[in-house]
């Protein structure tokens, strides 16, 4: 029952605040929709975040940025269909929406680019269920008829970016890319379930039915793929770009929260680590290889949101944060005995 399970949890989470007052706790892997109560319930009492809807959603965030760059739309001309409705999908939808809104458009206006698909067909106001609680800020109220089939609905919806992260393999059929690829010269189509036996699409798919004019990124990498002589290398909207720096940015700031603030600058932050070199050789996200420069980067804009909010608990100065968050990261080595 969920009185035993909220029971429990309350029991280990004030005996972890009492043990390590200063320790930073992240959600991983928690069911809906224990992940979004217990997030709200703790976030201001503790340290913590969910890496499932927060850090995925600040992922993802960043890369949808650098391919909207690509893709030649403005970002308030977007249209986006997510497949998966369930918390990393609303997690995402939410540090998309707050992107937007950093970026000068009214929330509920940037709101109506979202169109959010679950197992019964496009999320409405009007098709006669009982929508589960985190999907009701979501729910269409502009939609007479009512669209089931991914096929149908991006035809009637034209969307510019396709993401999914609904762990089902291969929904992304040839048709439905191939519908996208019809009305967008870049589709930007997203596959992030994990692991890869359960991507909506695999990177060969995409750029072949599209003819190589896809701007992808899935969750769990892929090959590069050869198609006309043309080499093109899959990005891969991997959660560790962000959770060792906001992590590391949260707790060295002493932040009182995870703020959505500070989250939100991680993403900004990420998003500046892709150049324009980078860009137009069609990367969306910087090399896994210099993980440890990007969660520097990450968390001096975390630490610094922390404190431009009021919310740190020590005092640093601006000019050495960047110093103070390289002296203070764990450097692995191996010692050889002789």
């Amino acid at each position: 029952p969920d009185e035993e399970y909220d029971s429990l949890l309350d029991e280990f989470l004030v005996a972890v605040k009492a043990k390590w007052p200063e320790c930073l706790l992240q959600f991983e892997d928690f069911s809906q929709p224990h992940c979004f109560t217990l997030l709200e319930r703790y976030r201001k009492k503790m340290r913590c975040f969910n890496d499932d809807i927060q850090g995925t959603g600040a992922v993802v965030a960043a890369g949808f940025l650098n391919a909207v760059r690509l893709s030649g739309i403005p970002l308030n001309e977007q249209v986006i269909v997510f497949y998966g409705a369930g918390s990393a999908g609303v997690g995402v939808a939410e540090q998309i929406m707050g992107i937007m809104a950093a970026r000068g458009m009214d929330r509920e206006t940037a709101r109506r680019a979202f169109y959010l698909v679950d197992t019964k067909g496009l999320v409405t106001t009007n098709r006669g269920d009982k929508l589960q609680e985190h999907k009701v800020p979501w729910a269409r109220t502009d939609q007479a008829v009512q669209l089931k089939d991914l096929v149908e609905i991006i035809r009637a919806l034209r969307p510019t970016a396709l993401i999914g992260l609904s762990g089902t393999p291969g929904v992304f059929t040839e048709e439905a890319i191939r519908e996208m690829a019809k009305h967008r010269e870049r589709p930007i189509i997203f596959p992030l379930s994990n692991p890869t036996s359960k991507a909506e699409c695999s990177a060969e798919q995409a750029y072949t039915w599209t003819d190589g004019r896809a701007i992808f990124a899935a969750g769990s990498p892929f090959a590069p793929v050869t198609l006309n002589g043309v080499v093109h290398t899959p990005g891969q909207g991997n959660n560790m770009y962000i959770f060792p720096g906001l992590g590391m940015g949260s707790f060295l700031s002493r932040a009182s929260e995870v703020s959505d603030e500070m989250i939100l600058a991680a993403s900004e932050a990420l998003v500046e680590c892709v150049s324009e070199e980078m860009l137009s050789r069609g990367t969306i996200y910087p090399p896994l290889s210099s993980i440890r420069e990007i969660s520097v980067k990450i968390a001096v804009r975390v630490m610094e949101k922390a404190r431009e909010q009021g919310l740190n608990g020590v005092s640093y100065p601006s000019a050495d944060v960047p110093q103070f968050v390289e002296q203070n990261m764990w450097t692995p080595a191996y010692f050889h005995s002789q």
